[in-house]
C-alpha cells in the first residue's frame, strides 16, 4: 500500500460509477437491466488505479528497477 491515494481514489471511483447499476442487478423487477459499459468502465478505472503511483512515491519506494 505505498500508493494508498490511488487505491483509494480508484475505489471510490468504482463505487460511485457502479452503485446504481450494482442496486439494478438486486431488485427484484426483471424490468431493470444494469449497463454493463458502466460497470465494466467501473472496473476499468479501479484496475488502473489500483496499479498506480502516487506523485510523491518515487520509483525506488515503488520497487521498480
Amino acid at each position: 500500500m505505498k500508493s494508498w491515494k490511488t487505491t483509494l481514489a480508484g475505489i471510490m471511483a468504482f463505487i460511485t460509477l457502479a452503485w446504481n447499476q450494482i442496486q439494478f442487478m438486486l431488485d427484484t423487477d426483471p424490468l431493470t437491466n444494469p449497463d454493463w459499459s458502466i460497470i465494466v468502465g467501473g472496473l476499468t478505472v479501479l484496475i488502473g488505479l489500483l496499479f498506480a503511483r502516487d506523485n510523491d512515491v518515487d520509483s525506488e519506494a515503488a520497487g521498480a528497477k
